[in-house]
Formats: structure tokens, C-alpha cells, sequence
């Protein structure tokens, strides 16, 4: 696998720390008045850190083993809107799902950082995406990383453009 990419999936529990906390604590539950051209799911600061622990564990880390067990298996996309409302994402305690984000993406790198090229090869199809390989897999996990960083960065902009209205 790419050690680049690696590389990224290894250091973004840190870096999503440090972006939700430059998101002022009175700002963390917030949302602007509108989510048009937000570059992630359009979610609140805490909230988005819900959703990401939550798609590492109930997305990636099932799609992960699902393609490396079956054959050519068909890959649920989660429909994230829905499960943010029935678990109360806006209600989480950022320290404890960053703690078990954490933990999850040790697991997803213990998972990912030993695999072969016959397993990187390994097909399936994600619904929304289409055919791909473990490797595709891999490198869609990284890009969700960072769409949720620039969602958070996009927030932080709205935040401050906020303090210019009349």
C-alpha cells in the first residue's frame, strides 16, 4: 500500500483532534444558516466527529473484512443523515469519541498496514461508488478523512464570516 496514504490514515486522529479544537467551544454545536458548499456532510463540529468514529467502525472496518473474506462482495453505503438523528450525535462527548476513534483507527491500521498484494487486489462493489479493490478501499477511507477535516475548516470560516452580519 502506498506509505503515503498510510501515512495519512496514521496521523488524522491527531489532526481531527487538533481541528475540532480550534472550533470555539461556544461554536462546537452550531450551524450555519446555510450548509451550501460545505465539503463534507453537513454536520456540526461534534457531530462530525460522531459520524467519522461511527463510519470507522460500521462502514470501513466491516467493508474492510467483508472484501477480504468473500467473494466479491457488495458493500453497504451508510446513510448518515438518519443515524446522526437516532443517536443524538450533537449529544456526544467529543473526549470519549476521540478516544474511541482512536482506538478504532489502531485497529483499521493493524487491519490495513500488513496486507498483501493478492489481498490489496481483492474486488467488491460500494454502493455510491461502484467496482473497486481493497486498495480503492483504502485510498476512499483517506479521502473521507480529509473531506471531514475541510468540513471542519469550512465550519470554522462560517464561524468567523457569522461575526459580520448586521
Amino acid at each position: 500500500m502506498n506509505p503515503t496514504t498510510l501515512a495519512a490514515l496514521a496521523a488524522f486522529p491527531s489532526q481531527l483532534e487538533a481541528h475540532y479544537a480550534a472550533i470555539p467551544k461556544a461554536f462546537r454545536h452550531w450551524a450555519p444558516p446555510s450548509w451550501e458548499g460545505v465539503p463534507s456532510e453537513a454536520f456540526t463540529a461534534i457531530e462530525q466527529l460522531r459520524h467519522v468514529r461511527d463510519i470507522e467502525i460500521e462502514g470501513y472496518h466491516v467493508r474492510f473484512r467483508r472484501t477480504l473474506a468473500e467473494t466479491h462482495p457488495t458493500l453497504a453505503s451508510i446513510d448518515s443523515e438518519p443515524l446522526a438523528i437516532e443517536r443524538h450525535y450533537g449529544a456526544a462527548d467529543p473526549a470519549a469519541v476521540l478516544a474511541e476513534f482512536r482506538q478504532a483507527r489502531v485497529q483499521t491500521m493493524e487491519i490495513i498496514s500488513q496486507l498483501s498484494d493478492a489481498q490489496l487486489a481483492r474486488t467488491a462493489v460500494f454502493e455510491g461508488y461502484g467496482p473497486l479493490t481493497m486498495r480503492s478501499l483504502i485510498h476512499y477511507l483517506c479521502s473521507h478523512d480529509h473531506q471531514h477535516l475541510a468540513g471542519l475548516q469550512w465550519l470554522a470560516g462560517k464561524i468567523d464570516a457569522a461575526s459580520l452580519t448586521t
